[in-house]
């Protein structure tokens, strides 16, 4: 567990659920402090944006939190959370991909997509993308600051 987390904020749209609920359940697990957004019903309908947003608001005081979006591609999340200056979201399919997210771009926001993922690797990206460091090395500081 990555104990300079403060929180993990976590979020779905309707088609994300089954996978947001499984890492809650695995999260907190772990010892995460885990902060659920919502949905929690997948026959409540809701537009992807207003959760990318809740999360995105939640997030921008807490400067030591991550945050994880599901949704049915994965897309919609990562596009509509990266609207936000604090942000910086990817979308993950392997914990390889997550780990080198982190390391080169500090992102801090993981987007996942429900309809391409199991829950099993959905937690191995998960783990890769809250336990994987920033290098914060002075090229890549630049440059987030440029997109910041």
């Amino acid at each position: 567990m990555n104990k300079t987390i403060s929180k993990i904020y976590i979020a779905s749209d309707h088609r994300g659920v089954g996978v947001k609920l499984y890492l809650i359940e695995m999260l907190t697990a772990a010892g995460y402090i885990v902060v659920n957004l919502g949905v929690d019903d997948p026959n409540t309908q809701v537009d992807f944006p207003d959760i990318a947003k809740k999360l995105a608001e939640s997030m921008e005081t807490d400067t030591k939190s991550r945050g994880i979006l599901v949704c049915g591609t994965g897309a919609g999340m990562e596009i509509a959370a990266n609207r936000y200056r604090h942000i910086r979201a990817s979308r993950c399919e392997r914990p390889e991909q997550a780990r080198d997210d982190r390391f080169h771009d500090d992102i801090n926001v993981l987007a996942l997509a429900a309809d391409d993922i199991d829950i099993e690797m959905a937690f191995l990206c998960a783990q890769a993308f809250l336990e994987s460091p920033f290098d914060a090395i002075e090229r890549r500081i630049r440059r987030i600051e440029k997109i910041s």
